[in-house]
């Protein structure tokens, strides 16, 4: 009879128990391998989120390609589903026809065919989650590959920015060079000024040293001079007094009638002048006696030095004349230079006070500033400082708020500098302390004021940029210092 089999020949019996093992153990390997996915899926996406823009595109290569290798396994897993559900339904079919098999082996078998339908749905539902995660990463990767074209076109500005920025370095180059090329003309000149100064300082000292020498020898002859007419003048008076005397001499001393030619000459032997009369009397007695001792030997006669030493006289006195002459000379050059230093003074004056009260006026329209002498004296003694505001003078700066006194220093320096301009200027925040209405009225008067000039200002106000003709602007750009360069358009 077809119903009557064995319980060892039924084909339930036979393909149950390895099937349920194998289905189950099937079923374990598959999700485990779709957990490791997920886990793959998940690790990815964190690498993707940590990973710098240049890895972007290898990891999703990466990703791409366990897609399609998970979308494959996917594939795989639904025909073995396709499998398994053929496999119980077949199952089904034989225990319809197995009716008369003992009901615990049927039981057991409705039991496990429920399980595995409850595990083959629990996998298909799964599976429809699996496919939802990797239409998601499908998403992510659009949106990556977005990223990375975005990127790109970022990259392609920067270059383009930098080929701008060489382009504008390479020209301040070459204008940093021309520039430099310029400085050091000008230093060269400055130079050569100051090797004139220096050999015209030199020659000053050295003819200030010849007035000093020749003023100390006209000194010292004038002494002379004035101690020989003494002697002179006191050998005269004595003269009258002496006549008598000189009448006696004669009687006595017939020599000196013929020696009396001789009497008075300059550095002779009887020059009165040198030898005082008192005290050659007391020395005549002594000559007397020597004179008989060495009258055989000396001649008296003898005048040998008398043209010499009158030839030193003439010498010394022409020597004078020049001193003289020359110590007038140098008197009226130190005049000359003294009245051209004042002259110079004077022009310098009116010029930086003309400059001054303009720029003040300026850097604080209504108000008046002037360089004026104490009164009572001369530019010469020294200057001060007047401020007015709508024709009041203030009687001291002390008056003036620290912003008004801020613009009065400026102002000074600034006048000076336009009177002996400089080919380049360099002000580090002057406005700091200063509002905007003057900051912005500075920028005006350095544009009025000095169109000649170049001026590097550093300014945190707007007021400020507004009259520069070139801008360069510093900011901070992922974490680095960076300059741009804006030229100004002309107002």
């Amino acid at each position: 009879h077809p119903w009557r089999w064995s319980v060892s020949e039924h084909p339930l019996v036979r393909t149950r128990p390895p099937t349920a093992p194998v289905v189950a153990d099937t079923y374990g390997s598959l999700k485990q391998r779709l957990d490791i996915r997920k886990a793959e899926v998940e690790m990815v996406r964190t690498r993707l989120q940590q990973t710098v823009h240049h890895q972007i595109q290898t990891e999703v290569n990466q990703l791409q390609a366990s897609l399609e290798d998970l979308t494959k396994r996917v594939s795989e897993c639904k025909a073995s589903e396709k499998e398994f559900v053929k496999k119980v339904k077949d199952l089904e079919a034989k225990v319809k026809d197995a009716k008369n098999l003992r009901e615990k082996q049927l039981k057991a078998a409705e039991q496990e065919m429920k399980r595995l339908q409850n595990k083959s749905e629990e996998s298909r539902n799964q599976w429809k989650a699996r496919e939802q995660e990797f239409e998601t990463s499908k998403l992510e990767i659009a949106e990556l590959k977005k990223s990375i074209e975005s990127g790109q076109q970022e990259i392609e500005k920067c270059l383009a920015n930098i080929e701008q920025l060489k382009k504008e370095v390479e020209e301040l180059t070459a204008e940093s060079s021309q520039a430099k090329m310029e400085v050091k003309k000008l230093q060269q000149l400055v130079k050569e000024q100051k090797d004139i100064i220096s050999q015209q300082n030199h020659e000053i000292q050295e003819t200030m040293k010849h007035k000093a020498k020749l003023e100390k020898e006209v000194s010292e002859l004038q002494l002379e001079i004035i101690s020989l007419q003494h002697k002179i003048s006191k050998l005269q008076s004595d003269s009258t007094g002496n006549k008598d005397k000189l009448a006696e001499f004669l009687r006595a001393y017939e020599w000196i009638e013929t020696d009396r030619q001789y009497f008075g000459q300059v550095d002779g032997m009887y020059d009165f002048q040198q030898n005082n009369p008192q005290e050659a009397q007391q020395r005549l007695a002594k000559l007397q006696e020597t004179k008989e001792k060495l009258s055989r030997s000396v001649n008296a006669r003898a005048m040998n030095l008398l043209g010499k030493e009158e030839e030193q006289y003439n010498e010394v006195m022409r020597k004078k004349g020049i001193v003289e002459k020359d110590k007038q000379k140098i008197v009226d050059l130190i005049a000359e230079l003294d009245a051209k230093k004042k002259e110079a003074l004077r022009l310098a004056w009116k010029q930086v006070n003309k400059d001054f009260g303009s720029i003040f006026g300026s850097l604080l329209p209504g108000a008046q500033a002037a360089l004026k002498p104490p009164s009572g004296k001369d530019i010469l003694d020294g200057l001060e400082v007047k401020v007015g505001f709508n024709g009041i003078w203030k009687d001291s700066l002390g008056e003036l708020s620290g912003g008004q006194r801020s613009l009065v220093a400026l102002s000074l320096i600034l006048a000076m500098l336009l009177f002996k301009p400089a080919p380049i200027y360099i002000l580090d925040e002057v406005d700091a302390a200063l509002d905007l209405s003057h900051t912005q009225n500075i920028g005006q008067m350095l544009k009025s004021h000095f169109k000649h000039s170049q001026f590097i200002i550093v300014s945190l106000k707007d007021g400020m940029f507004n009259n520069a003709n070139v801008l360069f602007r510093t900011k901070f750009v992922d974490g680095m210092s960076t300059v741009t360069r804006t030229t100004m358009t002309s107002k």
